[in-house]
């Protein structure tokens, strides 16, 4: 059964840090592109990091660049998104996801849509407040 299950969202004041975890299913997880978006109401959800678990580098947009890292346990079946610098703006929903369709490969890398990811947890809130 494919599965994710996301956990550490909170609170922070602005600059502060949260980690966030997500455990996957095996059959997901191993040698596939997994990544996090975030979505605030009234607008499309966000990739905010994808990483492929079978090697190849982390793919980050600008707005979370070096301040945002993922990274993951084949050990565990589980990612993570340390972030670090938070603003008010990285508030939100944010959530795990899977590409079924292994779209992405290490080499060419992951897709950064939504709408190439086909598995999703059930999100986990992040507040930064000012």
């Amino acid at each position: 059964q494919v599965q994710l299950v996301e956990s550490g969202g909170g609170s922070v004041q602005v600059g502060g840090s949260l980690r966030l975890s997500c455990l996957a299913s095996a059959d997901i997880y191993k040698d596939n592109c997994l990544g996090w978006f975030r979505q605030v109401p009234g607008e499309q959800r966000e990739g905010v990091a994808q990483v492929h678990t079978g090697g190849g580098p982390p793919q980050y947009p600008m707005s979370v660049r070096g301040r945002f890292t993922i990274s993951h346990d084949n050990a565990k079946n589980t990612i993570y998104l340390q972030m670090n610098s938070l603003q008010p703006e990285d508030s939100g929903t944010y959530f795990c996801a899977a590409d079924t369709e292994r779209v992405g490969g290490v080499l060419f890398g992951c897709p950064t849509k939504a709408i190439d990811f086909g598995a999703w947890g059930q999100g986990t809130q992040v507040t930064v407040s000012s």
